[in-house]
């Protein structure tokens, strides 16, 4: 996991959380490309698997990120969390917003949606 302040340059993402502490949060690549996700395309994030295209070495790769994070969060004694899920320069507003468990974050049909928003709730894990 990476972990960091925010730049000058990423600081407008701020308006959009209700706490004043805001860090970056990336995968094991050190941005956050390798925390599983859907793309936003037309309005909409598609998920698209297929058991024969299935790579293990993906899934083992995202449910390691999926702990690291879980782990994280917990770590942090926050009852409640706020997660945003951008590419670097888009902080748009958020296109979805969704409230989960930290149990929630660990299954494996969990994807993060491009410009979703999360309010993730530590105690029902």
């Amino acid at each position: 996991m990476y972990v960091r302040s925010l730049t000058e340059r990423e600081d407008s993402i701020r308006a959009y959380f209700s706490s004043p502490e805001v860090q970056y949060i990336g995968s094991t690549s050190g941005c956050g490309c390798d925390f599983p996700h859907l793309m936003l395309q037309n309005g909409d994030w598609p998920f698209f698997e297929n058991e024969a295209t299935r790579d293990a070495e993906q899934d083992a790769s995202d449910q390691s990120n999926r702990e690291a994070l879980v782990t994280l969060l917990e770590a942090s004694g926050d009852q409640t969390i706020e997660l945003y899920g951008v590419w670097d320069g888009n902080y748009f507003e958020p296109q979805a917003r969704e409230q989960l468990s930290l149990k929630r974050l660990l299954k494996p049909d969990f994807r993060f949606k491009e410009q979703g928003f999360y309010i993730v709730r530590s105690n029902e894990r």
